[in-house]
């Protein structure tokens, strides 16, 4: 019997996608790999240059990084095809803003954690940017959640938030996997500005850089479905040019998800990350105070309806009220514009 997974609607408007429920019909798989976002507002540190921490606190502050770091790209759960994909694009993101990009602060039970029962297990790691940076944070995840029918529901995440500087689109980047031969795919570039009143806005970053090819490349293989969410505000948020397809691979079992994986979704997710960072992120944009004040209140919208809509009721069905409280928390201190 096919699985069927009920994606939180959420995960359109922001890189923190979490599985807010699932049906019961799930059947027992090989474990694999979830990944979900958190932030913290207490530890979100943005020094300038001539901020004078000691030598001490910057030793502290980097060994946390190094060690949250390495706990997120390890990506223990996932395969070897999805891992691969997901460690090259956090390494080409990190290494295009390298010298903007700030440690990650977050304390160490917020980068990992995991339910009080052991049968979920989360890492997060963000990094704010500079302030002269178009950036406002970036944020990677995994979570990992066993299924009471057996098996488990994996998720991925890499996204990346623009400030109010600019008013090109953020990234979003995710694969949730409920199963070796199921996975669903989020790849999307969210404008951040209505693009019926700003038809050059379309024209620049969607019909100009030909993303809609690349979506319509996926949807030829033959075991790619489109994905539709249940949540009509998520369709709102979309873009154009959005990429949500189910890759089913039942007859062709694992070795053909690995295939597909790696032959199209890896070259594909990586050509639309590349045009996200040169005509968006890193691409010169001249906005006025009135646009920025629109930039400000509508990211602002959205990032709370993230948490509205999803992260309250999920997380403590996850992890419990103490932990979910925790982390939240501190994502509330991201999602704050």
């Amino acid at each position: 019997m096919m699985m069927e997974v009920m994606i939180c609607d959420h995960f359109r408007c922001s890189p923190l996608s979490i599985l807010s429920s699932y049906r019961s019909s799930f059947s027992p798989s090989t474990r694999y790999p979830l990944s979900v976002p958190s932030y913290s507002s207490s530890f979100r540190l943005k020094p300038s240059p001539s901020s004078s921490l000691s030598s001490s606190r910057m030793e502290e502050t980097q060994e946390t990084h190094d060690h949250g770091r390495s706990k997120f790209i390890d990506f223990p759960f996932v395969s070897a095809a999805q891992k691969n994909l997901m460690v090259e694009l956090v390494s080409r993101l990190e290494d295009r803003f390298h010298s903007q990009l700030l440690p990650c602060t977050l304390p160490p039970d917020v980068q990992y954690y995991q339910s009080q029962t052991g049968t979920a297990q989360a890492s997060l790691h963000i990094r704010s940017a500079t302030d002269d940076s178009p950036v406002d944070f970036v944020l990677g995840s995994w979570v990992h959640s066993e299924l009471p029918t057996g098996g488990s529901l994996d998720i991925t995440s890499l996204s990346a938030y623009l400030n109010n500087s600019t008013d090109a689109p953020n990234f979003v980047f995710e694969m949730i996997r409920s199963s070796p031969t199921m996975l669903v795919l989020i790849l999307d570039l969210p404008p951040r500005k209505d693009l019926v009143l700003w038809p050059d806005d379309l024209k620049t970053f969607y019909e100009g850089t030909q993303l809609d090819t690349h979506r319509q490349a996926l949807e030829r293989v033959p075991e790619v479905q489109p994905y539709f969410s249940s949540s009509l505000y998520i369709r709102s948020v979309s873009s154009p040019t959005a990429i949500m397809v189910r890759i089913v691979t039942e007859n062709g079992g694992v070795e053909r998800m690995e295939e597909i994986i790696r032959d199209h979704l890896d070259p594909i997710s990586k050509q639309v990350l590349g045009i996200w960072l040169d005509h968006c992120a890193c691409a010169q944009r001249d906005v006025g105070e009135a646009e920025r004040a629109y930039l400000k209140k509508r990211d602002g919208l959205i990032r709370n309806k993230t948490i509205e809509i999803d992260l309250g009721s999920s997380f403590p069905r996850l992890f419990g009220p103490e932990v979910a409280n925790r982390v939240l928390e501190a994502i509330k201190g991201y999602f704050t514009v």
